[in-house]
């Protein structure tokens, strides 16, 4: 029997309490082969308990389908107790923070923000998106609010900043506060600073997903963030070029450290192929192949999808008017789908399997 086969098998079973396949959901461990001898370790959720003898013999007759006189041997492994993700946020009334991160600038990181964000919208969830890159927002252009300010209001006896809306997405961002041409020059606290005022003194109302697009690197906002509020997990988004992939390696070990700690709940790949139009049946690889499955790879976590080069990104970018909503390019909204899909059952098995992530403390 083929290792990748018996995998493939186990895959069709879905843990009864989350539904999602006991091979992506990470509950198979030890997976050895012998002749005819296989043995694995199955990680049983406390949701689960009731279905040990279920899930048993469905791993069973799975790989029987294999082999019929394959001899199966599933020992069962206690696993850790449900946990709401989102319990004890500093912003209780929103359910998930999504930090969307990269290695570098240039690979489309706000692009592929804005995108998910109007693709988990259509999928039913309520959405906001938090600008945190300071230095270089693109939020306001590529939602067509580009010179707008947001209102302060006095809300529960304190003023309060009351985001802008675009598409039925609130958002905040400091492309809102300062003119387009004005640079940002501060320093770490002061960017600390302008976060937690994003965090506490905008009014948000209640969300299923908060997007927060990073600034690239792994500067001061990076740990700010992880310092104001638990983040239910990061995306990193890279393209499949080398460089783009070396970068993003270092924001992924950053999100891994012990003092940090957020889980990595997937991967976008940007810039994947071009496909020109006249022949709509090629793909050239302009900058390599394969960067988001090894970026994937490492981190220990799942491609989410992969988007192909297409002229109308940059276009919807300009006009304030992102790709998914362009309902003369199916293929872009079906890339974006995907990935928001994805995402959602990421952080499904993220909110079954793991520990909330508690915000980073600074030991003086």
């Amino acid at each position: 029997m083929e290792r990748s086969d018996v995998i493939k098998a186990l895959g069709t079973i879905k843990d009864p309490a989350s539904q999602t396949d006991i091979v992506a959901a990470h509950l198979v461990e030890n997976l050895k082969i012998e002749g005819k001898q296989v043995s694995f370790v199955l990680t049983l959720p406390p949701a689960s308990a009731g279905s040990k003898f279920e899930l048993h013999a469905a791993c069973v007759e799975a790989i029987k389908q294999i082999d019929s006189e394959a001899d199966v041997h599933v020992h069962f492994k206690q696993g850790k107790q449900k946990v709401n993700p989102s319990a004890g946020r500093k912003l209780p009334q929103i359910k998930n923070i999504i930090a969307v991160g990269s290695g570098k600038g240039g690979v489309g990181k706000s692009t592929v923000s804005a995108n998910i964000a109007l693709a988990l919208q259509a999928l039913g969830a309520k959405v906001g998106i938090l600008d945190a890159d300071i230095y270089g927002p693109s939020i306001p252009l590529m939602f067509g609010l580009q010179g707008k300010k947001p209102q302060v209001k006095k809300l529960e006896g304190k003023p309060m900043i009351l985001p802008l809306i675009a598409y039925d997405i609130p958002m905040i961002s400091m492309g809102f506060i300062i003119e387009p041409e004005q640079a940002v020059v501060l320093r770490g606290p002061r960017l600390g600073a302008i976060l937690n005022q994003f965090i506490n003194e905008v009014y948000w109302e209640q969300l299923d997903f908060l997007i927060v697009d990073l600034p690239p690197g792994t500067g001061d906002v990076q740990l700010s963030l992880a310092q104001a509020v638990p983040i239910t997990g990061s995306v990193l988004v890279t393209t499949p070029q080398d460089v783009a992939l070396a970068d993003a390696l270092k924001a992924m070990n950053m999100f891994k450290m012990d003092s940090i700690n957020v889980p990595i709940l997937g991967v976008v790949e940007n810039m994947s192929w071009f496909t020109p139009a006249e022949l709509p049946n090629n793909k050239y690889f302009i900058f390599g192949e394969d960067g988001g499955k090894k970026l994937a790879k490492a981190a220990e976590t799942v491609l989410l999808g992969q988007v192909p080069i297409v002229q109308a990104v940059r276009e919807g970018g300009d006009e304030g008017k992102p790709v998914f909503l362009n309902d003369d390019k199916p293929a872009m909204q079906k890339a974006f789908d995907t990935i928001a899909k994805n995402l959602l059952t990421q952080v499904a098995i993220r909110a079954e399997y793991l520990e909330p992530t508690q915000v980073v403390k600074i030991k003086e």
